[in-house]
C-alpha cells in the first residue's frame, strides 16, 4: 500500500522544503511511516525526477560526497494536487466502508 502513496508523500515533503534523499527518509519515519527502506525511496525519487515532477541539484557536503537535493517542479505540484484529490476520494470511500457493521457482528 505504501508504494501507492509514496510518490504523493515525497512530492508533499519536497514541495514544502527542498531536501536530500536520506533526510526525506528520516522525515517520513518520524511522521510514522513504518517499514520504509532507503532502497524504496531513492528509486521513487528517480522516477519522479524522470517524470518531470522533481528537479535536483548537487550540493557539496563537508562530511562526505555531494548530496543530491530535490524540489518539486510546477508539473510536480500539479501531480501532487491530482494525487491528493485521488487520495481524498479513496480515504472517503474507505471511511464509508469502515462504518458498515462487521457482518460477523450481525449474525
Amino acid at each position: 500500500m505504501l508504494k501507492g502513496v509514496l510518490g504523493m508523500l515525497l512530492l508533499r515533503l519536497l514541495d514544502a522544503e527542498e531536501s536530500y534523499g536520506y533526510a526525506v527518509v528520516v522525515r517520513l519515519r518520524e511522521a510514522g511511516v513504518l517499514g520504509l527502506a532507503e532502497g524504496t525511496v531513492y528509486p521513487a525519487l528517480t522516477r519522479l525526477e524522470g517524470a518531470g515532477h522533481l528537479e535536483s541539484r548537487l550540493v557539496a557536503s563537508t562530511s562526505g560526497p555531494a548530496r543530491k537535493y530535490y524540489r518539486t517542479t510546477p508539473a510536480g505540484r500539479e501531480a501532487l494536487a491530482t494525487r491528493e484529490a485521488s487520495w481524498r476520494l479513496l480515504r472517503a470511500a474507505v471511511d464509508r466502508v469502515g462504518t458498515v457493521p462487521d457482518p460477523e457482528v450481525l449474525r
